[in-house]
């Protein structure tokens, strides 16, 4: 699949920034997809944590972009479990 955008590009310089950008938007959208696996509300160990997001801090900030809310000055509101 290179060899073929290789000599594509080679034929039509025009091509390589095309390239470039669906090459750039689907490692972004590969690492994004990583990232939310990851994140504290996925569990892949049912026997070993059940359960991960009770053990997170009320300050924890979760989003990934939090425009109004400061999660510095949270405070837990509900008993431990």
């Amino acid at each position: 699949m290179f060899r073929m955008m290789a000599q594509h590009a080679k034929k039509h310089p025009g091509l390589v920034p095309q390239f470039f950008f669906i090459l750039l938007g689907m490692g972004g959208a590969s690492l994004y997809l990583v990232r939310l696996a990851k994140g504290p509300h996925v569990t892949w160990n049912h026997t070993g944590n059940p359960e991960p997001w009770n053990q997170l801090s009320p300050t924890y900030q979760y989003k990934f972009v939090a425009i109004n809310t400061d999660y510095k000055n949270l405070k837990k509101e509900g008993p431990d479990f």
